[in-house]
């Protein structure tokens, strides 16, 4: 699978933000910028054809002032909008609910624990290095947990006896499994990523995927939605703004 995507000697896989130099198309004018994923070079020549083929992964940048542009492949991108449409439009959390993320020091967790808490929430955080835990606790987080050196079903029952209205889930695998009895009914669940999981062969994937279990999912009457961020697209614009309304306001860090 990798090596359809990244060929030897080919440009390296990933997303950046480009200046446009040289302009046919009206919507993308000289010297505006935009993200995309041609790879990490120098220049990118994007046919008409190309565009229109590859609208969802083309995305506009929000004004961006004094703010490093470098945040169109972070806070303000991509990372940003996945925290935020992934959060807020599947778990509606609300204020004095109880959030729990993993995954938290990541470019998405990290943005989740802080909308959490500008949402009123209570949000319990797990990473994995200590100085990663002591980051996201400036972040916020009421309570941080390095998952490789903490029982993890230990560490949530006491931090929330009451157990977990929203949990957004980065992580998978074993996490998940010992996260989802601690959920409180009628809880909702977000599953972002299952990074635990993605190097696994499909005989292991086989063994390990029961993390869902329908009796916990039934017994609690969860709700468990996956989701891909292209899904908002057409209000791609809107998570921006107010991701960046929060930066200019000091209520969100990265």
């Amino acid at each position: 699978y990798r090596a359809k995507i990244i060929p030897l000697n080919g440009p390296m896989f990933g997303s950046q933000v480009a200046k446009v130099i040289e302009s046919k198309n009206p919507e993308w004018p000289v010297g505006t910028h935009l993200v995309h994923y041609e790879g990490w070079r120098t220049h990118s020549l994007l046919t008409a054809q190309h565009i229109k083929e590859n609208q969802f992964t083309i995305k506009p940048m929000p004004e961006m002032g004094n703010l490093p542009l470098s945040l169109g492949i972070g806070i303000l991108g991509m990372p940003g909008n996945t925290a935020y449409f992934g959060l807020l439009d599947i778990c509606n959390p609300k204020a004095g609910e109880t959030v729990l993320v993993n995954g938290a020091a990541g470019a998405v967790g990290s943005a989740v624990v802080q909308i959490a808490k500008i949402k009123g929430c209570t949000v319990i955080a797990f990473a994995g290095s200590d100085e990663k835990v002591a980051w996201v606790k400036e972040l916020g987080a009421d309570y941080a947990f390095n998952y490789k050196t903490t029982n993890v079903s230990e560490a949530l029952g006491k931090a929330a006896p009451k157990g977990i209205d929203v949990y957004f889930d980065n992580v998978g695998g074993k996490f998940t499994a010992e996260a989802l009895p601690h959920m409180a009914n009628l809880g909702r669940v977000s599953v972002c990523g299952a990074i635990s999981t993605y190097n696994e062969k499909k005989e292991e994937a086989a063994t390990t995927n029961g993390a869902f279990k329908e009796s916990f999912l039934i017994q609690k009457q969860l709700r468990v939605e996956g989701f891909l961020v292209h899904r908002w697209n057409g209000r791609w614009l809107e998570g921006l703004s107010q991701l960046k309304e929060w930066i200019l306001q000091g209520k969100l860090k990265y």
